[in-house]
């Protein structure tokens, strides 16, 4: 009796090993959670704008150097979050801080690149583009808007001037810009940039923003500006 017990809890537990493995064969295998992929963002180029008038060399190249250590920060930056929050960790105040952050140094980035890239021509403002018929259409006359753009980057202070048009009315606004990421307006498209901190323009210019504005203007690539407006 004693032995048919025995055979009989072997048979059991082998019954329910068994039913156990047809379970678990049965459970969809669990996936690992793969870690965030931080975005590597790359430096563009633009030495073609050396010997451009009323730019020395120095101050353009160490302009170039300054929008590099954007690029690099922001890449720090988005590196440490992916970290941050594969780790578990996007509850700290290192990850919240950094979040912050991440706006200054990335828009630190596309506005330099907005502002090297309609930069490189001397060529007048095409009157028979659609922008330009935008631009008489919202301020009466090319020199009423260039007017205002200039006051707006006179204004004490550092930052940025961007030409924006809205995209519900497609109305066009000069807007100021202070550092890097307060006063954009939201959704708008950038048409033209100009960069009024003191490094865009105290190597040549020291106090004198108004004589860089003034370079600035002969020197703007309008085709690149008529290119964001039919974008």
């Amino acid at each position: 009796m004693i032995r048919l017990i025995s055979v009989i809890s072997v048979i059991a537990i082998l019954v329910l090993v068994a039913v156990i493995g047809i379970a678990r064969a049965k459970e969809k295998p669990v996936k690992p959670i793969p870690a965030p992929i931080a975005v590597s963002l790359q430096a563009k180029d633009f030495s073609h704008l050396l010997g451009m008038p009323g730019f020395s060399d120095l101050m353009l190249n160490n302009h170039f150097l300054l929008y590099q250590g954007y690029v690099k920060n922001t890449n720090v930056v988005l590196e440490r979050l992916a970290a941050l929050s594969c780790a578990g960790k996007d509850k700290t105040s290192e990850y919240a801080e950094l979040k912050r952050r991440l706006g200054w140094e990335f828009d630190g980035v596309l506005l330099h690149e907005y502002y090297f890239e309609n930069l490189g021509a001397n060529g007048p403002i095409d009157g028979k583009s659609a922008f330009y018929k935008k631009l008489i259409e919202e301020f009466g006359s090319l020199e009423r808007w260039k007017q205002d753009f200039i006051s707006t980057g006179s204004m004490r202070g550092i930052g940025w001037v961007v030409l924006y048009q809205e995209p519900r009315s497609g109305k066009l606004i000069n807007a100021w810009i202070n550092e890097h990421d307060v006063g954009h307006l939201a959704g708008a498209r950038p048409l033209l940039v100009m960069d009024v901190f003191e490094h865009a323009y105290m190597p040549d210019y020291q106090l004198d923003r108004a004589k860089y504005i003034e370079a600035f203007f002969k020197n703007i690539n309008w085709q690149a500006v008529d290119r964001r407006f039919n974008k």
